[in-house]
């Protein structure tokens, strides 16, 4: 007989995530993705100053903010029409890679490791689902003891992206047109020293970690294989293209659908609310789309809207970045990588499409992007400058298409006199995460679950895996505000 399985809400993520399944036969036959709390910034940015946006934007999630950042800067960059110099290029990417790598290690270490390694019996390793824990007791303790030393190299992260950014969360340097931190000899070798300490772990313990995992869980290399549709908006300008859609990125733009690598078109980029709580209308594109929320609409069931690529929906995120960069070997390096871990695991290529082949394409593109930030940092010129100048125009409007760690990132503008007239995001997890839409069609983490084997209705660890596998930020993909700052609930965890 069908059960239904609730986990409400989803722990160890970003956010408030709400997953449903429906499991018969010890599988799950049907699952719902919720995003459990209202995202209202487009209203917040209306009528604003552009100038504004890549502050605001960033306060959509302290995990993630700089991705908001250059997004947003690169959506105004096109919209006044202008184009970073070629140290406000190497900067951002600097700002925006240590990010990256933080995240990596965030999500590894802090969110999904205690899925398949078991912690102590306190705070916060408890309470949690009791998994199948399979690792030997003095492996489990050593990966336990590198949750802690993740927690200082977070730290050197952060430190290293405040040499140029400033601050972290919230980066302040970042501007249309470049930045504007000054570069310096101290701050290269800043940067650098604390870079050096990033790759040792990533090489020596991260990577290893994530191997290990890998090994004795195999049948994760099976589960949660998705839509096996995948989209990158790529990532790291090298070189100052005014068109995004040709210019060359560390790791490129495109799509892959049955292993053929195909272009990105984002006029055919729209969004579904069939059954997310807002008006109902045909599906659209960011650029022309309004955001009116509708909690009481039948049928709905979350507050992320579906976005869907010529009505297909795609996963996004460091699995969508590999297949992207390894279809046909633009990017050599992650290509390499994911070969030979790969053959170590004694797994194919097709096999990177589950739980295991998440975790992999996350570890090791922080080795990639870390080697070549270590190019990056000494390409600075101390003696050019970080920005160009600007003028305002009275209407204009832009796109910034940009990879987050967590995947595919557009942000949407249009300016009239000289103000945000209409604004809008579409996140990765909007992508990843999103309900059915008027097709039917699940979105990708619903079909990743679709099919899990579920052992026990009452300890569902097998859903939480898969979820946590796309590392879900439904800080960016929702919010709630309320103008006057009003009490909406008071909740009790115990």
């Amino acid at each position: 007989m069908p059960a239904k399985v609730i986990v409400d809400p989803l722990t160890r993520i970003e956010g408030h995530l709400g997953i449903e399944a429906v499991v018969d036969g010890g599988k799950v036959v049907e699952a719902r993705c919720a995003g459990t709390l209202y995202r209202g910034f487009e209203q917040i940015l209306a009528g604003r100053d552009p100038l504004d946006a890549v502050q605001i934007t960033q306060r959509f999630c302290g995990v993630c903010p700089t991705a908001h950042a250059l997004a947003s800067a690169q959506c105004l960059d096109k919209a006044l029409g202008i184009m970073p110099p070629h140290n406000g290029r190497i900067i951002r990417n600097l700002i925006q890679g240590a990010n990256y790598i933080q995240s990596h290690i965030l999500h590894f270490y802090h969110l999904a490791a205690l899925d398949f390694v078991r912690g102590p019996e306190f705070p916060p390793f408890i309470p949690r689902f009791e998994a199948d824990y399979r690792l030997p007791d003095k492996v489990s303790q050593e990966i336990v003891s590198h949750y802690v030393q993740a927690l200082h190299i977070r730290l050197k992260a952060h430190e290293m992206s405040a040499v140029f950014s400033g601050k972290m969360p919230h980066c302040a340097s970042v501007v249309p047109g470049g930045v504007t931190v000054t570069p310096a000899v101290d701050k290269v070798t800043t940067f650098l020293w604390r870079l050096k300490e990033l790759r040792e772990f990533i090489d020596n313990i991260y990577i290893p970690d994530v191997m290990t995992i890998a090994g004795v869980y195999r049948d994760y290399a099976e589960i949660g294989r998705g839509c096996r549709r995948f989209l990158s908006y790529g990532a790291f300008d090298l070189d100052a293209e005014p068109d995004v859609g040709k210019r060359a990125r560390l790791f490129q733009m495109g799509r892959v659908v049955d292993g053929k690598l195909l272009p990105v078109d984002p006029s055919k980029i729209a969004e579904d609310v069939k059954f997310s709580w807002y008006r109902e209308g045909p599906p659209a594109h960011p650029s022309k789309e309004t955001t009116e929320p509708d909690r009481s609409k039948a049928g709905a069931y979350s507050w992320l809207k579906a976005p869907r690529y010529d009505g297909a929906a795609y996963e996004v995120g460091p699995l969508a970045r590999a297949m992207v960069n390894t279809a046909d070997g633009a990017n050599p390096a992650l290509a390499k990588a994911i070969d030979g871990a790969l053959t170590q695991l004694r797994l194919k290529r097709e096999n990177l499409c589950s739980v295991m082949g998440r975790h992999l394409a996350r570890a090791l593109e922080a080795k990639a992007l870390a080697d070549a930030m270590a190019d990056w940092v000494l390409q600075i010129r101390l003696d050019e400058p970080v920005a160009v100048g600007h003028k305002m125009p009275e209407s204009a409007s832009g796109v910034g298409l940009w990879d987050a760690p967590r995947g595919a990132l557009g942000h949407w503008i249009a300016i009239r006199n000289q103000k945000i007239e209409r604004y809008q995001a579409v996140v990765p997890t909007t992508w990843n995460a999103s309900p059915h839409d008027s097709k039917g069609q699940p979105g990708p983490m619903e079909e990743a679950l679709l099919g899990t084997p579920v052992k026990d209705e009452n300890n569902p660890f097998e859903v939480a895996r898969i979820v946590r596998s796309f590392d879900p930020c439904i800080a960016c993909a929702v919010h709630l505000v309320t103008s006057r700052g009003r009490l909406l609930a008071t909740a009790r965890v115990v």
